[in-house]
């Protein structure tokens, strides 16, 4: 999963006291107020704005199969069948769980001819066996069956861990500049007393640009990136330096 830069914000703040705020914090609310946070009135606080961005590519790819033959006796439309299960033969050598295969046949008949037609979808994981299962399909079968190009996307787990990361390195920016911005005050940065997540967002984008030259394989097939990115506000107690010394 590939990482792109992280985008860092800060504004630190002070409460009844002992408070620091940046004078942009408005820049980050865009407008919106926030709702107080709630503190003793002696206590020390500083807040921060963490911001993350990352990138996933795909890591499922989809590619369909099809065989098709047309007879004047139904019984001749064997030579389908025996097709069907070479594909469905190579999908499973190929580490292709039986859940990932989805196969459609279809019978029609046209005036003295019968018409059969099967279609397999895979979804492959790995990648470089989608790659070999594609050529050893291709060189193997005749015109009767096409192999199409890979569909690049996404699963749902990956989406998901996605989304947590980059909430999480957010949190960790936040906290990181807040740890610094204490060792410049002469401070030491305390528990934390407020996460929230205040911004997710969530985008696709392809990993090439428009050129003139000849689309490599991944233009052709629509590989993409899923990006997400994240903004938190988190709330830390600020304690003097020497307060540990005294425990």
């Amino acid at each position: 999963m590939a990482h792109s830069p992280s985008r860092v914000f800060a504004a630190v703040s002070p409460s009844a006291g002992d408070v620091y705020r940046d004078e942009n914090e408005s820049v980050f609310n865009r407008g919106r107020k926030q709702a107080p946070l709630h503190t003793q009135s002696n206590a020390r606080v500083v807040q921060m704005t963490g911001c993350a961005e990352l990138s996933c590519p795909p890591d499922r790819a989809t590619v369909t199969i099809s065989v098709k033959n047309s007879k004047e006796h139904v019984n001749d439309t064997n030579s389908v069948t025996r097709r069907l299960e070479y594909i469905l033969q190579t999908a499973r050598q190929h580490d292709v769980k039986e859940e990932n295969i989805t196969v459609t046949k279809h019978l029609q008949r046209e005036e003295e001819l019968f018409h059969m037609r099967a279609e397999v979808l895979v979804v492959f994981s790995d990648f470089e066996k989608m790659q070999q299962a594609r050529s050893v399909l291709i060189e193997k079968l005749d015109k009767s069956v096409c192999v199409g190009d890979p569909y690049y996307s996404h699963s749902a787990e990956s989406l998901n861990l996605l989304r947590r990361r980059v909430c999480l390195e957010a949190v960790d920016n936040a906290r990181l500049k807040a740890s610094e911005a204490c060792c410049i005050l002469g401070q030491a940065l305390g528990r934390p007393l407020l996460v929230r997540e205040e911004e997710s967002r969530e985008w696709t984008s392809g990993q090439h640009e428009v050129t003139d030259s000849p689309p490599t394989l991944h233009q052709k097939t629509g590989v993409t990136l899923v990006s997400t990115s994240s903004r938190v506000f988190v709330a830390f107690e600020l304690r003097p330096k020497d307060s540990n010394r005294r425990k």
